[in-house]
């Protein structure tokens, strides 16, 4: 009994490590349109500031040029504004992707698809927008 309670302990701690996986390949081009909510205005969400949020939708691209394990760069880019990012994934394969001026946290939800959330905060302006992004051909 001693050594099947062993093996039992030895496959219990051995079983989140054999489950962790390889970080997804990001590398490519990813497109796809937010769902913003708006007060005052920057870089992607031009306006001013006023008594109300308003809300948006920005169609963003997101190119990823590089990729080691799970950090990676590229850039992020509307019609209006285009600026450098870099990311990690974490072992539980969350995305923490900081730009010039904000802060995003993503999911991925397919091989090919991601969602990624946006939280910027300044004097000027608050965003808070989320985009699901698809890896193009």
């Amino acid at each position: 009994m001693p050594k099947f309670a062993w093996m039992v302990a030895l496959v219990a701690f051995a079983s989140p490590v054999m489950a962790q996986t390889a970080p997804p390949d990001l590398r490519g081009t990813w497109k796809g349109e937010s769902q913003s909510i708006i007060l005052g205005g920057s870089g992607h969400h031009p306006g001013d500031m006023t008594a109300a949020p308003r809300l948006g939708s920005v169609p963003f691209t997101l190119v990823v040029d590089r990729q080691d394990g799970r950090r990676f760069s590229g850039v992020f880019s509307s019609p209006r504004h285009t600026e450098p990012v870099i990311a990690v994934i974490s072992q539980n394969g969350t995305i923490y992707l900081v730009d010039d001026d904000g802060y995003t946290v993503g999911t991925m939800l397919a091989p090919n698809r991601m969602e990624l959330c946006y939280i910027h905060l300044s004097p000027a302006s608050r965003i808070a927008s989320c985009t699901e992004l698809t890896k193009q051909p």
